[in-house]
């Protein structure tokens, strides 16, 4: 299993890495802006998990996760008031690709929001 952790270098990305690293099932893509910074983070690491670091803005994200085509796409990149005009690009990208979605958020207004997605995935 593909899975995809945008912030994958982040505080709560990074602990997410972190717990799935036993499985060797899965391939974990740690995902954002600076690839220096994820290839250190996946450099760093042990497991049996494979990791690959990625580049990779939110806010642009729509080509990279159609590219990339994850089973599961976890967005822990925060904060979500510094998201812009569109809080939901990436649900958007996830879903138009069949990827899973799951979002750290603690934003209310952002949870709330995201019912809206319900009948689309």
């Amino acid at each position: 299993m593909k899975v995809l952790i945008i912030g994958g270098y982040g505080t709560f990305g990074g602990r997410l890495v972190d717990l799935l690293l036993d499985e060797p099932r899965l391939t974990l893509v740690v995902a954002g802006r600076d690839i220096v910074k994820a290839a250190a983070f996946c450099v760093g690491r042990k497991g049996a998990a494979q990791l690959a670091p990625l580049a990779l803005d939110r806010v642009d994200c729509g080509h990279t996760l159609a590219e990339q085509r994850a089973d599961l796409v976890v967005d822990a990149s925060g904060p979500f008031q510094a998201y812009g005009d569109d809080l939901y690009c990436v649900v958007r990208a996830a879903l138009a690709v069949g990827s899973d979605y799951i979002d750290l958020a603690d934003g209310a207004d952002f949870v709330v929001g995201i019912s809206a997605f319900d009948e689309l995935a």
